[in-house]
């Protein structure tokens, strides 16, 4: 840890240069960084040196020492404030407790007396250290965007079935904070180019990626579905458009520096000053997310980037036609790798790529025809039958008008991509049960991750943790840990092996960690829960 500063407020320069100068600061972890003869000077300089530790006399001229403190509390409460004092009048004490304050020392102060005022006040300055630390972890490890809860506010808010105040309401519920003046969406994917087969590299960056937008307050991080990630960029009208960008350049940076070749995507919505923006913004984003499978070669999309490409690339006549934009590789790509939910706007985009030359009728038979054969083929090749599919879909009519055209597509694919899922429910319920088998085999080994368990399955590490919160409606990390928790529950019930024997039995590494998790799950320390005092947590 890092050497913890100290600040110093004394009006009585005798005193407070006595301080400064008879404490061995280094040796016991601490820095000295300045001192002030009075609250008022002092206030300042604490705003800008944001000290750990805060030691101030009570009388003192200008701005006494309770009156800082009582502002130093509040506007940096992890500053842990000892006062010293020649009065031991009550009146002080009491309002010294109010504040909260950590120590409170009578003069005359031996050097003896501060050095333990001080190591006391080191030590509960890491132990807050570890519990944020441990904190931090856990939170990383469960990945919360995973959870159930999560996913399914998350669905609700950008369904737009909620009201303001309920968005609040269940924010808090989950501990997210969406208080700010303005808000955006960006949606990304990152897969290897197999994107169900296992890629380290791929999972390495993902998992760098999902953890450094966790630690910033400024990003709230969902999952969207098998294959994207959602991150709603808060801020107000002078940050958000550079906060949104700053989260665009950190996947653009890692995805462009990694040896191995990704298939990465990100999609930038427009922002939107209302809470009750937030549906249509995501709806937004997710249109212009569609358009990757229209132009395959490039890596971000925005709203802007969209009308230019429309523009530009707009047809005006048969002969005029990018016969890349009508590549029937365009559609495979969908049917392989587009969902349900964004068929509309791949069809609307696609459409929209035509120009015009959709009104031919020679040419309106080329794309029904493509888009049935095409649906056909990919549906083959994971088991349907052409029967089954065309059961599901209307008649193909070559002279259909104009009008028809984009419903009859929208049917056509969407109908293709919900039996592709539905062949690949057998094969995901395989997989589920592969990766339980190895779970339950192996929770006991400190180093078990997703990746490694993705890894021993032969399945991408992304794909893997989308379905088993999909299968399972809690997320692999929950999973394990309740299985650890459980057995940790068995041995300090069954036997009489101490807590940090138990807590690498099942997995942890870190006796400490390995509390903290179990009160953090199951409500009580492992020591209560052996004892039966749960109910005194």
């Amino acid at each position: 840890m890092d050497l913890i500063k100290v600040f110093i407020t004394e009006d009585e320069s005798i005193v407070r240069e006595g301080l400064r100068d008879i404490i061995p600061w280094e040796k016991h972890g601490f820095e000295f960084v300045g001192d002030a003869p009075d609250g008022e000077m002092a206030l300042p300089m604490i705003r800008k040196l944001k000290p750990d530790v805060l030691i101030t006399d009570i009388k003192m001229p200008f701005m006494d020492g309770l009156s800082l403190s009582n502002i130093v509390s509040r506007e940096l409460p992890d500053t842990k404030i000892i006062i010293i004092s020649g009065y031991s009048d009550f009146e002080y004490a009491r309002q010294a407790i109010e504040l909260n304050v950590d120590q409170y020392l009578l003069k005359p102060i031996t050097k003896a007396a501060m050095i333990k005022a001080l190591e006391q006040t080191r030590q509960k300055i890491e132990e807050e250290q570890e519990q944020k630390d441990f904190l931090l972890r856990y939170e990383q490890e469960s990945k919360k965007y995973e959870s159930f809860s999560r996913r399914a506010f998350f669905e609700t808010l950008v369904e737009g079935s909620l009201t303001v105040q309920q968005i609040y309401e269940q924010a808090d519920k989950l501990h997210l904070d969406l208080n700010a003046d303005g808000y955006n969406f960006v949606i990304f994917t990152v897969q290897a180019i197999n994107e169900t087969a296992y890629s380290e590299p791929a999972a390495v960056i993902l998992d760098e990626l999902l953890n450094y937008f966790l630690r910033y307050p400024d990003y709230i991080l969902f999952r969207c579905n098998l294959l994207s990630y959602a991150l709603l960029v808060k801020g107000d009208a002078d940050n958000l458009a550079e906060l949104t960008q700053r989260g665009i350049d950190i996947i653009q940076h890692r995805c462009c520096e990694s040896e191995t070749q990704l298939n990465w995507y990100v999609a930038v919505g427009s922002p939107t000053y209302r809470l009750s923006g937030l549906p249509r913004c995501y709806a937004d984003t997710n249109h212009v997310l569609a358009y990757r499978h229209l132009l395959p070669t490039k890596h971000i999309f925005t709203a802007e980037m969209l009308k230019v490409e429309r523009e530009q690339g707009a047809a005006k006549n048969l002969d005029a036609l990018d016969l890349v934009k009508v590549d029937p590789m365009v559609i495979r790509n969908f049917i392989q790798a587009g969902i349900s939910e964004e068929t509309e706007a791949f069809v609307e985009e696609y459409i929209s790529n035509l120009g015009g030359v959709e009104r031919s009728v020679l040419f309106r038979h080329y794309l029904i025809i493509s888009a049935r054969i095409n649906a056909e083929l990919i549906l083959q090749e994971m088991g349907c039958t052409k029967e089954e599919y065309l059961r599901q879909i209307p008649p193909a009519e070559l002279n259909m008008p104009v009008e028809n055209l984009k419903d009859y597509l929208i049917s056509v694919f969407k109908t293709a991509v919900d039996m592709r899922d539905l062949a690949s429910q057998r094969q995901n319920s395989d997989i589920i049960d592969s990766a339980i088998k190895y779970i339950d085999k192996n929770y006991s080994d400190e180093n078990i991750s997703l990746n490694n368990v993705a890894q021993a399955i032969n399945i991408s590490a992304n794909y893997l943790s989308a379905l088993f919160s999909q299968k399972m409606g809690i997320s692999f990390v929950e999973y394990l840990t309740q299985k650890r928790m459980a057995r940790a529950r068995q041995l300090l019930q069954r036997s009489n092996k101490r807590s940090g024997e138990i807590a690498y039995e099942v997995g942890y590494k870190d006796p400490r960690y390995f509390s903290f998790v179990f009160k953090k799950t199951q409500g009580c320390t492992p020591r209560s829960f052996r004892t039966g005092e749960m109910d005194k947590q």
